[in-house]
């Protein structure tokens, strides 16, 4: 057995494996944590930005809305941001003890069988690393309505049970033009831009309320998109104020599909030439 050791030569693997461990794989895992924290922080810059929107847009007379994203309470990936931190902390510190090196192996070992999925629990394991490495879990998100006189907080928004179907619409309505607003980097005004900001909205306000409808409306004609808007002939009425041109489009006789188009102009000529021609029976 001595002599096996001896060939063996032990000490020296052992030494191998503990630089190995110090200098790749927790410089690895150390990376790894460095990427996700970097997301962590292009979510916060986004929301950063998106409220620099939301500060411009009334969401009722003297306030505004803001979002906020706190960190998750949720208990899988609060530990698992405290693993990787134990992992690397101190790491480069120049720690030689064995016992500092079992340790960080222990540490690492517990980690890398989550992501391979130990036996047993695969799909427990997939569902995890799923969770976990998914930076926009790490946040909770709610939206802040505030006083634009003194920037005192008037209710805070954590999900919109309890509300009402206009007001989630209205809610939802102002964080959209806000996103938006960041996804075409709008930092000018409407009136002053000379920008492509085209959008398409395909019956988005086919079941909501007029009033959230012509809410929405007049918050995307204040950051200047430019709007084709796919609607039921019943809602029209609400959406015309806001419309410069009408494409109609219909099918007679089930073969195909036409196309007029009418500007707004024509549009309100037509059919008030309709609704002054129109018989009071053909009208009932």
């Amino acid at each position: 057995m001595r002599d096996r050791l001896i060939r063996d030569d032990l000490p020296r693997f052992e030494a191998e494996f503990k630089n190995y461990l110090n200098t790749n794989t927790i410089r690895d895992i150390a990376s790894f944590h460095s990427q996700l924290n970097k997301q962590t922080a292009l979510i916060r810059e986004r929301i950063a930005t998106i409220n620099q929107s939301l500060v411009g847009i009334d969401y009722n007379p003297g306030r505004y809305i803001r979002l906020d994203g706190n960190p998750s309470p949720n208990v899988e990936i609060r530990d698992f941001i405290g693993d990787l931190r134990a992992c690397t902390d101190n790491s480069l510190g120049g720690d030689d003890s064995d016992q500092y090196s079992e340790q960080k192996f222990l540490q690492v070992k517990r980690i890398i069988e989550r992501f391979q999925g130990r036996e047993g629990f695969t799909d427990i394991d997939r569902t995890w690393a799923r969770r976990v490495t998914d930076v926009r879990n790490w946040f909770v998100f709610s939206a802040s309505e505030r006083w634009r006189e003194d920037d005192a907080e008037h209710e805070t928004y954590t999900d919109s049970g309890g509300k009402s179907g206009g007001q989630k619409e209205k809610l939802a309505y102002t964080i959209l033009a806000a996103s938006l607003a960041y996804q075409f980097k709008l930092d000018s005004p409407a009136s002053d831009a000379n920008t492509f900001r085209f959008v398409v909205i395909d019956e988005a306000f086919g079941r909501g309320s007029e009033t959230s409808t012509q809410f929405a409306l007049a918050l995307f004609q204040r950051i200047g998109l430019q709007l084709l808007i796919v609607t039921p002939l019943q809602k029209i009425h609400v959406i015309e104020p806001y419309v410069a041109a009408v494409g109609f489009v219909d099918n007679p006789n089930g073969n195909y599909s036409r196309l007029q188009s009418l500007t707004i102009e024509e549009y309100h000529e037509r059919r008030q030439a309709h609704e002054s021609n129109a018989s009071p029976a053909s009208e009932v």
